[in-house]
């Protein structure tokens, strides 16, 4: 997800400073939606189209593919598929744009998440009406794709969210907190205290929403949040040594390919090829299987390697 908002600082336009990190970026994203998301970004700023309006073009296109994917007829479907990259070229479009023209806000954050669930929403509703009518298995048990997908749907909200924090995490040792969109539930619920609903009613809902959003990830995370106690407590002024960067980015690295096989390209892979095999219900068994095993061991993993660091900064290293 990113952050849109007007700030003063000046601008970048290079390929290079529109991109989040290296460490985090994915192959299939560098080699092909980023630079067609750049391309899109320049052509945005000379229009002065702002990374909230190519965010909901983008939900537009997103469900036009969904659509698409509902119809038996497979030239139909790779219409869906050319609607859904050209829908994730302008989602990676918005980011790099609010990093070009240094436009960041929670809001656009929120929106720039909540555009893959309006797709994905779309797409598992498309998948389980078309299979209701061409499969003799599930036409006869209609109930069962249903139930189906909203379990998947559920598993895909929290592969999505858990990729995403494992990410910010990460950016947060490498670039600092300018870098990164990590947040605090704590903060984030002593802010929406002061808001009333009354006189900050949008503003209140937007924060509620990602403040819930945020105690769901800190939920899964009770090791990492021991070591984010534990950095605030030996650093309070929030100058974490480069050494201590250094070796948590050394350690998570290697994660971040999960948190990428987790996010859109291999989803939509999985998804393309159930589409030409004429069996979209697949699509939800991928989800159930793989990416649900890849979440289960990215979350041990990275709980390990929290707790390792704690344990080293408890005994004084760093």
């Amino acid at each position: 997800m990113e952050q849109q908002i007007n700030n003063a600082q000046p601008s970048t336009s290079s390929y290079r400073d529109s991109l989040k990190s290296m460490d985090t970026e994915e192959h299939i994203d560098l080699a092909f939606y980023r630079p067609i998301g750049y391309m899109w970004a320049c052509l945005a700023k000379k229009l002065g189209v702002t990374p909230n309006a190519i965010t909901i073009a983008s939900i537009f296109l997103g469900i036009g593919a969904g659509v698409m994917f509902y119809f038996n007829d497979l030239w139909l479907n790779i219409i869906g598929m050319l609607l859904l990259i050209w829908a994730n070229s302008f989602d990676s479009a918005d980011g790099q744009l609010a990093r070009m023209t240094k436009q960041y806000s929670r809001i656009g954050r929120i929106l720039d998440g909540l555009s893959g669930d309006f797709w994905f929403a779309t797409i598992y509703v498309a998948i389980c009406l078309r299979t209701n009518v061409t499969s003799e298995f599930f036409s006869q048990h209609h109930w069962v794709i249903w139930v189906t997908a909203v379990v998947t749907g559920i598993c895909h909200a929290k592969q999505a969210a858990m990729a995403d924090y494992y990410r910010q995490f990460h950016l947060y040792f490498l670039k600092g907190e300018d870098g990164s969109e990590l947040e605090s539930a704590a903060e984030l619920k002593s802010k929406l205290a002061e808001l009333s609903w009354k006189h900050n009613f949008w503003k209140k809902l937007t924060l509620t929403f990602y403040t819930n959003y945020t105690i769901n990830q800190e939920a899964w995370t009770p090791r990492m949040q021991a070591l984010r106690a534990e950095l605030k407590r030996r650093f309070p002024d929030g100058r974490i040594p480069q050494s201590f960067r250094d070796a948590f980015r050394a350690k998570s690295l290697p994660l971040m390919k999960y948190t990428n096989i987790l996010s859109f390209n291999w989803r939509t892979i999985a998804l393309f090829a159930s589409l030409f095999l004429q069996m979209p219900w697949l699509y939800f068994a991928f989800e159930l299987t793989v990416l649900n095993i890849l979440l289960a061991g990215m979350v041990i993993r990275h709980e390990n390697i929290c707790k390792t660091f704690t344990k080293e900064l408890e005994d004084g290293k760093y």
